[in-house]
């Protein structure tokens, strides 16, 4: 005798009742359901370890060796100011510092290549550069400074008090834009180089020369013809003219790095070891 449908078991009975096509569709659904939701989780764990900040533990910063006294070497190693200031910012920063040395011109592109994580070389802070690069607070504004002969100092510096006055300037910087446009009342004379100035100041072919005063400084100790030399007066420091200083620069990605040398910056400027570590270099004020 056949067995009658209602001794069959339930489970036959209803997947029976249920076509193939069906059940092939129903299987793809729940298996490509599966494989988005595991493609979801492994893209979710690539993009979560892609926008893990990094944990530095070493710092690698490039310099140029060669604009004393900001760096430049001594027994084949890097050497100076910049040197110095950095080996205790990576001290505050907790991250071991290891210093290369890199040409001008390929300072920036180095830094962006990743071949070196920090740009410490006497780097002014402009809007090209920002363009490429971050940069920290500025560590160096450098004083712009007038100069002349010790036995001519001017009582003023002022448009006003070098009306008529010869002065000498670099053509083609900063400090000839700033004469030209409030000094123009002096007889404004520009040279070739810095150098060329001072040398007519020591001739008495000029009343003033204006220049960044780490400049005429190396000039009045090192150089005899400026042996008659002295400062006047330090020039009332305005970005339009002489910029926002000189940082360290930083790959924009690296917000994190950037937070912790601003950090160690304040915290060196605040203790008095910054001034420590310019006076070994500079004798004034350099920011």
């Amino acid at each position: 005798m056949r067995p009658s449908p209602l001794d069959r078991p339930w489970r036959e009975i209803l997947f029976a009742s249920v076509s193939r096509p069906l059940v092939d569709s129903a299987r793809r659904l729940i298996l490509g359901a599966a494989f988005v939701l595991a493609s979801s989780i492994a893209a979710s764990s690539v993009n979560a370890e892609e926008t893990a900040p990094k944990v530095w533990t070493e710092v690698t910063i490039a310099s140029e060796g060669s604009r004393p006294p900001y760096n430049y070497f001594d027994n084949n190693e890097l050497a100076g100011f910049e040197i110095d200031l950095g080996r205790e910012l990576c001290s505050r920063m907790k991250v071991s510092c290891r210093f290369v040395a890199q040409d001008w011109d390929g300072l920036i592109p180095g830094l962006l290549a990743h071949q070196y994580d920090a740009i410490m070389a006497a780097m002014e802070i402009t809007d090209a550069a920002r363009e490429k690069i971050a940069f920290t607070k500025p560590y160096v504004r450098m004083p712009s400074a007038f100069m002349a002969s010790r036995d001519n100092v001017p009582a003023d510096v002022s448009p006003a008090g070098l009306a008529g006055k010869r002065l000498g300037v670099e053509s083609g910087g900063p400090h000839q834009a700033f004469l030209e446009d409030l000094y123009k009342q002096s007889e404004i004379h520009a040279y070739a180089t810095l150098e060329e100035a001072v040398l007519d100041l020591a001739e008495s072919r000029l009343d003033a020369v204006i220049g960044d005063k780490d400049a005429l400084d190396e000039f009045i100790r090192t150089r005899h013809e400026a042996q008659n030399c002295v400062f006047v007066s330090d020039v009332p420091r305005d970005p339009v003219y002489f910029g926002d200083g000189d940082g360290v620069g930083l790959r924009k990605s690296d917000v994190a790095l950037k937070a912790m040398f601003e950090k160690a910056l304040d915290s060196v400027m605040e203790d008095g070891t910054f001034a420590k570590i310019r006076a070994k270099y500079f004798n004034f004020d350099i920011n």
